[in-house]
């Protein structure tokens, strides 16, 4: 059985996150912007929020919580593959030459952090003196950290037949597509079951970027990835490409996102939460007036899929309300416009769905809550005081590789 999803609701069964580390306690003022946050969160009250959050999960499903520092411990052990990942970290500063030093001088948890929270000059002088790092300095990085690892749905996305496998836009957080990838191709949990479906294993030049973020299952037959500030057409159409030809998926849509920092991603407009029912910020979602949608064409001799494109001009919500039977819609702060701008910002529509009509939300957003719990959904909330402030909400901070199908 692959590793596959067909609903964005189904019981979670199996889920990758990651508790925020010392990759937090690398942001400053200064750097804040580079590494794509707001502000700098207090790591110990994040990490307490996290735990709360993860505990929440087990306890309300039973699921298997897969922490990303153990699965990069367990793949590690295989020397090949810590020096190949250590010398592709260090190949943004180009210093991959000091990797078997570095694979030869710290320990496998000590790489396991390097490779989360970055190295420093002055780190590796403390075990390795002599060697020369050209015009870096004590305070300069080695392997710059990744502090938005705890958002693990960018990464990669599981759906209908496969994996996507993200190329990110920014280089601050290209890297943590690199450590998903090798986890699931070499992780004993998950390598049987693993197929790339983004990249393709033909494709050649370079990859357009896309994020899991934009990628959200509709229907068993039907796929969502948003054109966004961090989605390119190309990839969309990549991915269209290749899942189409395996059968499972018959539409695959391309929404048109505005390119604004408060809905970078697909999933920051709306979440589907059942079968019928889905939650937005009536703004974003209603300001998506072209939508196109590829279909199979055909399959030529060599395995390779011929597909079609067409523009539709109606908006997304028709699509929505066309794919998904009496669809019901709620919206955050109620829909007013005050409230919902206000509870958008901590991703109100962003919540994560742990079984049909249940979900984890932030605290914080009251009235998007209330107006869910009105709709007949359990609403499990968590502390989200330093979690909320890297711009992500709960459903950001999951990776699900496994559900109960509906």
């Amino acid at each position: 059985m692959l590793l596959k999803l067909h609903s964005e609701f189904g019981r979670i069964k199996k889920v990758i996150v990651h508790r925020p580390g010392p990759e937090i306690d690398r942001l400053t003022p200064q750097n804040t912007s580079e590494l794509l946050f707001e502000d700098v969160p207090y790591l110990e009250s994040m990490q307490k929020e996290h735990d709360e959050f993860t505990q929440l999960i087990k306890n309300s499903t039973h699921a298997k919580v897969y922490r990303l520092k153990a699965l990069l411990q367990d793949i590690l052990i295989d020397p090949d593959i810590k020096l190949r990942l250590l010398k592709n970290a260090l190949r943004r500063t180009r210093h991959e030459y000091l990797a078997p030093d570095i694979c030869e001088r710290f320990s496998t948890a000590e790489c396991v952090n390097i490779l989360l929270a970055g190295l420093k000059v002055r780190e590796l002088k403390r075990k390795q003196t002599y060697v020369k790092y050209g015009k870096l300095e004590g305070h300069d990085y080695l392997i710059n950290p990744s502090p938005n690892h705890y958002f693990m749905r960018d990464p990669a996305a599981v759906v209908q037949s496969g994996v996507i496998s993200s190329n990110m836009k920014f280089s601050g957080r290209q890297f943590e597509s690199v450590l998903i990838r090798n986890i699931l191709e070499n992780h004993p949990d998950f390598k049987p079951y693993y197929n790339q479906i983004f990249p393709c294993k033909s494709q050649k030049g370079k990859v357009p970027t896309i994020e899991g973020g934009d990628v959200i299952v509709i229907s068993p037959k039907t796929l969502a990835i948003g054109c966004s500030e961090r989605t390119q057409t190309e990839s969309i159409a990549d991915v269209a490409e290749e899942i189409l030809k395996y059968g499972d998926v018959e539409r695959v849509y391309e929404i048109q996102l505005p390119r604004k920092r408060n809905y970078m991603h697909l999933d920051t407009v709306f979440s589907i939460i059942d079968e019928n029912l889905l939650i937005t910020f009536p703004d974003a979602i209603n300001a998506l007036k072209e939508t196109s949608v590829y279909y199979l064409d055909d399959i030529d001799k060599d395995g390779n899929a011929k597909i079609k494109k067409d523009v539709l001009k109606v908006s997304f919500i028709k699509i929505l309300k066309k794919e998904i039977p009496y669809l019901e819609i709620a919206e955050t702060g109620a829909g007013h416009p005050d409230f919902a701008s206000r509870e958008q910002w901590y991703d109100g529509a962003n919540v994560f769905a742990i079984g049909p009509r249940r979900v984890i939300s932030y605290d914080r957003n009251k009235i998007t809550n209330r107006v869910l719990r009105e709709m007949g959904v359990e609403v499990l909330e968590i502390n989200s005081s330093e979690l909320s402030r890297g711009l992500g909400g709960p459903r950001c901070m999951t990776m699900p590789v496994e559900r109960h199908e509906i």
